[in-house]
């Protein structure tokens, strides 16, 4: 039986590691990855460039078009399978810090996961400033968790704490999503068995 794309957002404030967990992801379910970032404005960019917060103005057309950017990709593999394959998934990174934002996820993406990753300020503000080339400046952090309501019981999501090495935190959401009561999360026990 095929299954229809599952999408998968990895959420939370800057530096908790959400590109990098979402593209392991991918690679570790030989599935696929989207990063948010890269479908900001550039009037976006150099906003948050500049030490300057996003309102939410600025976040709907972002959001809007990360939702689209997912919906053509996986669009894209099930025209060149004939269909959606089993268990195919997009692992997006997306930051989805407030209720509403992951709302309009919600709206354009179904089924829709997301997966919460929750550290300390101390551990986040000690990773952004090791991170180089990135456009989000340290400075943004306190906006970012002052913006982020941790996702509610209501909203399908498993939240995973990010103190531990990287390949502990993306071996514990894969664990998370693979033990989902509703066994759409087949992919996972099947393109992880036996590593």
């Amino acid at each position: 039986m095929n299954r229809q794309t599952q999408y998968v957002v990895v959420m939370g404030v800057s530096g908790s590691g959400k590109t990098e967990v979402a593209r392991r992801l991918a690679s570790m379910t030989d599935t696929m990855y989207l990063d948010a970032d890269d479908h900001h404005p550039s009037t976006n960019v150099e906003h948050m460039r500049r030490g300057l917060p996003l309102n939410d103005d600025m976040r709907w057309p972002w959001l809007d078009a990360v939702a689209a950017a997912a919906r053509t990709q996986a669009g894209s593999v099930a025209s060149s399978e004939g269909s959606a394959k089993s268990g195919q998934a997009i692992f997006i990174a997306c930051s989805a810090l407030k209720r509403r934002y992951r709302d309009v996820l919600r709206t354009h993406l179904d089924p829709i996961t997301f997966v919460f990753l929750d550290g300390t300020r101390e551990v986040i503000q000690s990773r952004l400033e090791r991170r180089v080339g990135h456009f989000m400046p340290s400075a943004l952090l306190d906006s970012q968790f002052t913006a982020l309501e941790p996702p509610g019981p209501d909203e399908n999501c498993v939240t995973v704490f990010i103190d531990a090495p990287l390949e502990t935190v993306v071996a514990t959401v894969l664990d998370r999503l693979a033990e989902r009561e509703d066994g759409s999360f087949s992919f996972v026990k099947e393109n992880t068995a036996g590593k």
